[in-house]
């Protein structure tokens, strides 16, 4: 499918700044990356937020009756509120009238429409959220799943893990052959408890992937592996972490730069980098996080998403659509329904 043809569908209520950073940022996209999008929500609360002089041939408004709350259990609003934004837009996806969605509401809720509307891929008995993460090697991201889909894993849940996360790398992010590591508390073959252990020997005896090893935390950043699998708890915590830290050196960048005169002289040379340093640090960089093992291309944006990483979320889609990764990761059925218990 050619960049110009991809339609993706918007939760446009969800997040803590919808439906005015939501739209925004999608508006953007539709102007700057050639793709159409989907709003989907309260026809007036979208209208009214919608930028003068839009294109309203690359913007679409599809009504929905409803949204879901942060508080609500997932499941049940699910199926309680089925002209929900979130389940109207799943359904665009299903009815093949868009190619991807994006949501920064409710994750659980995301996930569950996910799974009630468009089902698994063959072969996947979890599916995961992988999102990318900058390393210290310039251009050389790495992903990791799950970060919070699944906070009990099976080993056979992270060999899956590893392969759906090896073809994405593949074939969206570019890298050749993907280095898996499994994230543990050494990088010895015998560290780690009893999951580890079990998944260190599936992923190792798996000639699909390129297994390397475990990775430490320290190693996680390091930009020696391309994807790394863990559980949903653990990864969570990675994640969140993660991105305090980075929030953290740009406060302390902002605030020990030098004042008066010449700080402000110094300020702007250095503007540049510190504009670059700001893109590889943070989060809203990266757009947001992939579901992956749902029979269609869905991301999930953090809650707080305003305009920029709504924008980079919709980018992210569209390479997902343009790179085919739906068609990859099915091409990869008997690896996943073979494997290992």
């Amino acid at each position: 499918m050619g960049s110009t043809g991809v339609r993706i569908a918007i939760d446009a209520m969800g997040g803590d700044h919808a439906p005015n950073e939501i739209v925004a940022g999608a508006v953007r996209a539709s102007e700057e990356l050639g793709v159409k999008v989907l709003l989907v929500g309260d026809p007036q609360q979208i209208a009214s937020a919608l930028p003068p002089k839009t294109n309203l041939e690359r913007v679409e408004i599809v009504p929905a009756e409803e949204a879901i709350a942060m508080d609500e259990e997932p499941l049940n609003a699910v199926r309680r509120k089925r002209k929900a934004s979130i389940n109207v837009a799943m359904d665009l996806v299903k009815q093949q009238q868009a190619d991807a969605v994006f949501s920064a509401g409710h994750s659980g809720a995301a996930m569950a429409s996910a799974l009630l509307r468009l089902g698994r891929l063959p072969g996947v008995d979890r599916p995961a959220i992988g999102t990318v993460f900058p390393t210290i090697k310039a251009g050389k991201p790495v992903l990791i799943l799950d970060v919070g889909a699944n906070v009990d894993c099976r080993p056979k849940f992270l060999e899956q893990f590893a392969v759906v996360g090896s073809t994405y790398s593949k074939y969206v992010l570019g890298t050749d052959e993907p280095k898996v590591g499994l994230l543990n508390i050494g990088e010895e073959d015998t560290k780690g408890n009893e999951l580890a252990l079990r998944t260190h020997e599936l992923l190792r005896a798996n000639p699909n992937i390129k297994f390397i090893g475990n990775a430490e935390g320290r190693d996680v950043l390091s930009g020696e592996f391309d994807v790394i699998v863990c559980d949903g708890f653990v990864g969570n915590i990675l994640l969140k972490f993660a991105e305090a830290i980075g929030g953290v050196i740009l406060q302390i960048l902002r605030e020990e730069l030098p004042q008066g005169l010449h700080g402000q002289i110094g300020t702007a040379l250095l503007k540049p980098n510190l504009k670059r340093i700001k893109q590889r640090m943070d989060h809203a960089e990266h757009g947001g996080a992939l579901l992956l093992g749902v029979s269609g291309v869905c991301l999930i944006g953090h809650g707080s998403s305003q305009a920029p990483s709504v924008f980079n979320a919709i980018r992210m889609a569209k390479e997902a659509v343009d790179n085919q990764v739906m068609q990859q990761l099915q091409s990869q059925y008997e690896i996943l329904h073979n494997s290992s218990d």
